[in-house]
């Protein structure tokens, strides 16, 4: 459990980037060599060639983990992040986005260099999103963009997987943790990406192996760290390490263990499912909100559930409603948990 003389709930390191979300035919994909539910890095002159052939129906700041915090900011919880963009047109909305919610945001914006980081998040009809990103000066992180008092002051420090396509990035990942740990906080990590998994499967192996307390993914995500074909299976071999996972698993819902037990969370009851990013985000969102309040670990995989119900509603990778208030009406009993 995490200490309870903290000033923030969770602390995370990731991607600055805004999203860029398009309705498109599954056709655009297979023209344009993307995979579907994916995520594919291009570069910036192959982002916005690909931009200008969309018609985008909304831009918004997102990144992974900074979507994360947004979902913990919105359920009453103190958060902070660090993350890089430059001092250019979409560097200011992000940080305008998220300090205007109240997170810290302690990382300076650059004044040169590679630009603020672009995601195109494309949505089939069937509600899945693939996405091509361009970085930015995102990729850039090192460990001189940390800011350890601000990581010693979080009862949990949140990880982003996208960031192990940098070196720079792995190395200022373990630096952060070690951080976290000394001051007496946990570590937890989401893989966030198939196939950013299957890259660097040797290096997220020792960071959770080393480092992390607190493990997300999705099923793809987790098949492919442990190189088994089944949910089943993954969980039978996390059984025997000293971590807490939740898994992610779509419509069927999720699974969380820890403590020697495995829990089975259904999904939240839905009106209806129009874009599924930031699903994963919002449910650790969720998940991470439960942990910080000392909830069973099945209540916290409740209100990740309810917390990703929510964004799968609407379009856009961050709640559109009061999670807090969303928590009151639909889960009472777990909204009172003291703060």
């Amino acid at each position: 459990m995490p200490r309870p003389d903290k000033r923030y709930d969770v602390v995370a390191v990731g991607h600055a980037i805004v999203d860029v979300l398009v309705r498109v035919r599954e056709e655009v994909l297979q023209r344009h060599g993307l995979p579907k539910g994916g995520t594919v890095l291009l570069d910036h002159a192959q982002v916005a060639a690909l931009y200008n052939t969309l018609e985008p129906e909304l831009e918004t700041s997102g990144g992974s983990a900074a979507n994360t915090v947004a979902g913990l900011a919105s359920l009453g919880s103190s958060t902070g992040f660090m993350g890089r963009v430059c001092d250019d047109p979409l560097g200011r909305i992000f940080r305008h986005d998220i300090t205007a919610i109240g997170v810290a945001y302690p990382t300076p914006p650059f004044p040169s260099g590679a630009a603020t980081g672009r995601c195109l998040v494309l949505i089939t009809p069937d509600a899945e999103r693939t996405m091509a990103a361009d970085p930015g000066c995102a990729r850039d992180l090192g460990e001189a963009d940390l800011d350890p008092q601000l990581i010693r002051q979080a009862k949990v420090l949140y990880l982003e997987g996208y960031l192990f396509d940098d070196p720079g990035a792995k190395a200022a990942f373990r630096r952060a943790a070690v951080t976290a740990r000394q001051a007496g906080g946990l570590v937890a990590l989401s893989l966030s990406d198939g196939f950013c998994v299957e890259r660097h499967r040797d290096d997220f192996h020792a960071m959770v192996a080393e480092h992390v307390d607190l493990l997300f993914a999705n099923a793809a995500e987790i098949t492919a760290l442990l190189q088994v074909d089944t949910v089943a299976d993954a969980v039978e071999q996390l059984q025997q390490r000293p971590l807490v996972a939740a898994l992610t698993c779509g419509a069927q819902g999720s699974v969380v263990l820890g403590d020697g037990l495995v829990h089975t969370v259904p999904p939240h009851p839905l009106t209806g499912v129009v874009d599924t990013t930031g699903a994963g985000d919002l449910y650790a969102a969720g998940f991470l909100h439960g942990v910080t309040r000392q909830l069973s670990l099945e209540d916290c995989g409740r209100i990740g559930s309810l917390a990703a119900a929510e964004v799968i509603s609407h379009l856009g990778p961050r709640p559109a409603v009061s999670l807090r208030r969303l928590l009151h009406r639909e889960l009472p009993r777990l909204a009172l948990a003291p703060d």
